[in-house]
């Protein structure tokens, strides 16, 4: 397994969410299945740019960090859903708010970014 270079800093509660919620897709992944998208080729339609196996690492670091978990049914073919937990749940709000200031702030923010 590599080493770290740069160890993680976890001294507050800002590190601690970078740690767990810092990647490309997990906050949308969070979000959609919030809205009720739970499997993994719904998943794939709602963020079309994402690869499959980027969005199933991020799935599976999300269930690791203990957000959402992931439930297989005992089908041919296989299917697999995946749900908030009650922890999951708990981090929508303050989603729902960073979307709501986004939005506000929409003109601004595209002005800032594409400089």
């Amino acid at each position: 397994m590599n080493e770290r270079k740069i160890p993680i800093n976890l001294n507050c509660g800002l590190d601690l969410v970078a740690a767990v919620l810092y990647a490309k897709w997990k906050i949308r992944l969070l979000w959609f299945i919030h809205q009720g998208f739970l499997r993994p080729s719904e998943l794939q339609r709602k963020i079309p740019e994402a690869s499959r196996r980027v969005l199933n690492i991020q799935l599976k670091e999300l269930e690791g960090h203990e957000l959402v978990t992931k439930k297989i049914y005992p089908v041919v073919p296989p299917k697999v859903e995946y749900t908030l937990t009650e922890f999951g749940k708990s981090i929508i709000p303050i989603i729902s708010v960073l979307g709501k200031w986004g939005d506000d702030n929409e003109d601004r923010l595209r002005s800032v970014i594409t400089k």
